[in-house]
């Protein structure tokens, strides 16, 4: 079975461990991805006195940056941000990941939970260095273009 731009999306954005999320006009700043495939989603465990989690109370827009090798995938989702209520899908996410970031880990009063919904993404997704210098080699050679992966704009069912 072939795989899909959008299973390729799912499947590497479950390995990555860092993304860049930017709300509104402040900086982009560093937050652990937990996407989940079957829930159509992406979400981030947050401090309630993180800006991140004040503009998901506004219900924000917001956009993701990808930029993982390890991973072999790049660029840049646009989605809603909100603010989540639902403890129980957050003890299904909490980690010890989580933890190290709460004085009081699960039971600190701070803790919260965003749910972002992906509308579009424009990928790279990568076959790794090894790969790319193949073909960078290969089309020097043959004047052929060179076929680093799978590149698209994934526009997500519930908003095409």
């Amino acid at each position: 079975m072939t795989k899909t731009l959008t299973d390729i999306f799912w499947s590497n954005l479950s390995k990555i461990h860092v993304v860049l999320l930017s709300t509104g006009d402040g900086t982009p700043v560093p937050m652990s991805p937990l996407s989940r495939q079957e829930d159509g989603v992406i979400w981030f465990i947050t401090s309630a006195n993180h800006d991140s989690f004040k503009a998901a109370e506004a219900g924000a827009t917001a956009d993701i940056y990808l930029c993982d090798s390890a991973c072999h995938m790049y660029g840049t989702i646009k989605g809603s941000l909100s603010a989540s209520q639902d403890d129980e899908k957050l003890d299904a996410l909490w980690s010890p990941l989580a933890a190290a970031w709460f004085d009081k880990g699960r039971e600190d009063d701070t803790v919260r939970l965003m749910k972002y919904i992906p509308h579009k993404a424009e990928i790279w997704a990568t076959d790794g260095i090894g790969k790319y210098l193949l073909e960078t080699i290969r089309a020097n050679v043959t004047n052929a273009k060179p076929d680093t992966g799978e590149y698209g704009i994934i526009h997500f069912k519930e908003f095409t």
